[in-house]
């Protein structure tokens, strides 16, 4: 095995696909936990030695959980043809099929979707096992990105597919059963890096940051930070002939991984929140993602919780850091996406100093409050994602579901948290048969949503 950081410790590939059953589960398993806890990461086959993190093969984690028993454990490569060596370039240009398909999955209208932002999704059955790549019944010719949002309230699928040439920015609204309704060209849009973006009720939102294609870095991803690349945030009304009415807003340097969510304030102004870093930590993080020699690097250094306030009657952008902790990978309660949220969850990374242990995050926006759950050392949570305990009313009112990666143990478990309150004891715990290497993205999928 190389010294890379992203094939070592954590994040260390496994060699092989397994099926357990009969998982041992500690503490009490809610009923309505019933349906599948999927988790994607980079897992190159052993011999592989990818050129960066993110060039690293697909493989999914599912945790089945029916009626408080934890029925079953398995993992699974993503088979797109790059799992078997075809290349993404080819002489007749991209092939959208050579997926690596390792950074999230998620179900819409019925479909279980491994995605990769510079390709077509592939779809899964509901065992994990590829079916091939979908293209949205033949509406999808570009690739597609690996954060699209789902509005909790029409169904609708928003997403999007960004490239280093024109078209650079095209959106895509996918009905709630899986028919794409629209899809608009953005005008405006630069080469700039876009992993993700946000929804509103009325809005949809994209920032470009001070990262920009750049066809001299030579890692297999080929963007860099640009201090001539203008940072702005796009806004565009949802609805047919929306993009042509986009406005592109000025903000100051940095670049914004993830976003946690957006919406409209009373007085009509578009919040926007999620980590975001500097030059600093954009070199900082990029030199952990391809292996380069930095002592203390995380994969994701200075990234800390910020705020945009775009007021679109002024034409003016407020930006403010909202906390000083190193986080990243930020989630809320699904049913506010795009609405006004209370909580946000996250996860902290020790700091530019490597000191600290890796925290679980929950961020009370109506106080300014933070509650931390620390994790041992050797220890580290994945994503945190929330799902809704049956009866509640409140935003929090549910669970939190994360993997932890132990080295100790040389083991993972998935940790069920009473969201209300990260004091209190694990709700359950479920032990996996094997240790799953390190974050990227999942989703909690109730079986309602696979039947």
């Amino acid at each position: 095995m190389t010294g890379k950081p992203y094939l070592t410790g954590h994040y260390t590939p496994v060699a092989d696909e397994i099926t357990a059953t009969g998982l041992t589960v500690e503490g009490a398993l809610p009923p309505e936990l019933t349906g599948r806890l999927i988790r994607n990461s980079h897992n190159p086959k052993p011999g592989v030695t990818p050129t960066h993190w993110f060039k690293g093969s697909g493989m999914v984690h599912g945790i089945r959980l029916r009626e408080g028993r934890a029925e079953w454990y398995r993992n699974r490569w993503v088979h797109t043809p790059a799992l078997d060596g075809a290349p993404y370039m080819t002489e007749h240009g991209p092939d959208l099929t050579a997926s690596t398909a390792g950074t999230h999955v998620i179900e819409h209208g019925g479909r279980l979707l491994a995605l990769c932002e510079a390709n077509l999704p592939f779809e899964l059955t509901a065992d994990l096992e590829t079916v091939g790549p979908f293209d949205w019944n033949g509406k999808l010719t570009s690739a597609m990105t690996a954060h699209p949002k789902e509005d909790p309230v029409t169904g609708e699928l928003h997403f999007f597919a960004s490239s280093p040439f024109p078209p650079y920015l095209i959106h895509h609204v996918a009905s709630a059963d899986g028919r794409v309704l629209d899809s608009q060209e953005v005008p405006g849009a630069s080469a700039a890096l876009k992993h993700d973006f946000a929804i509103t009720e009325h809005h949809v939102v994209f920032l470009e940051g001070s990262v920009t294609f750049d066809p001299a870095e030579h890692s297999g991803i080929p963007y860099r930070w640009s201090d001539a690349q203008s940072s702005r945030i796009g806004v565009l009304p949802r609805g047919a002939g929306g993009a042509q009415q986009v406005r592109w807003f000025e903000i100051g340097q940095g670049y914004a991984m993830h976003l946690a969510n957006a919406y409209e304030d009373t007085r009509g102004r578009i919040v926007i929140e999620g980590p975001s870093v500097g030059r600093a930590g954009w070199q900082r993080s990029w030199n952990w993602w391809v292996g380069a020699p930095d002592r203390g690097a995380e994969p994701n250094s200075g990234s800390r919780s910020r705020r945009w306030t775009v007021d679109p009657a002024a034409g003016t952008v407020r930006e403010e850091e909202t906390d000083d902790l190193v986080v990243e990978f930020p989630t809320v309660n699904d049913a506010y996406l795009g609405r006004e949220h209370r909580f946000q969850y996250a996860l902290s990374f020790p700091d530019d100093r490597g000191v600290g242990n890796h925290t679980l995050v929950k961020y009370d926006r109506s106080n300014g409050t933070r509650q931390l759950l620390p994790f041992g050392t050797g220890q580290l949570p994945g994503e945190a994602l929330f799902v809704p305990a049956a009866g509640g009313t409140g935003e929090d009112d549910g669970y939190l579901l994360t993997v932890v990666s132990d080295l100790n143990a040389d083991a993972s478990r998935m940790v069920v948290l009473d969201a209300s309150d990260l004091s209190l004891p694990p709700v359950a715990t479920v032990h996996l048969p094997r240790r799953v290497p390190a974050m990227i993205h999942g989703s909690w999928i109730p079986d309602a949503d696979l039947t």
